[in-house]
């Protein structure tokens, strides 16, 4: 795996044809290399409030919107182990 970038194989590759990283993976790899710990935390909360809140939603179908954030939390956890940081 090269600096600043994550390992996620759904978004790698296309066809063989390298995609570009997602926007959180970019912006997580900004705060890594600028050792912003306080943002990836600050990013992880926000998205565990969401994932409680979206898992509470009986209206609708959460489904995509919870596969998103948990995918977020996944990058934004990585950055933080890569920081040397408990992810908990």
């Amino acid at each position: 795996m090269k600096a600043g970038r994550f390992h996620n194989p759904g978004r790698s590759m296309f066809f063989g044809i390298p995609q570009l990283s997602s926007p959180i993976e970019t912006l997580v790899s900004v705060y890594v290399r600028l050792k912003n710990r306080h943002a990836l935390e600050s990013m992880r909360e926000l998205r565990r409030q969401l994932l409680d809140k979206l898992k509470l939603a009986s209206s609708t179908n959460p489904r995509t919107a919870l596969k998103h954030v948990t995918d977020d939390l996944r990058v934004i956890e990585d950055g933080l182990e890569r920081l040397g940081t408990r992810t908990d």
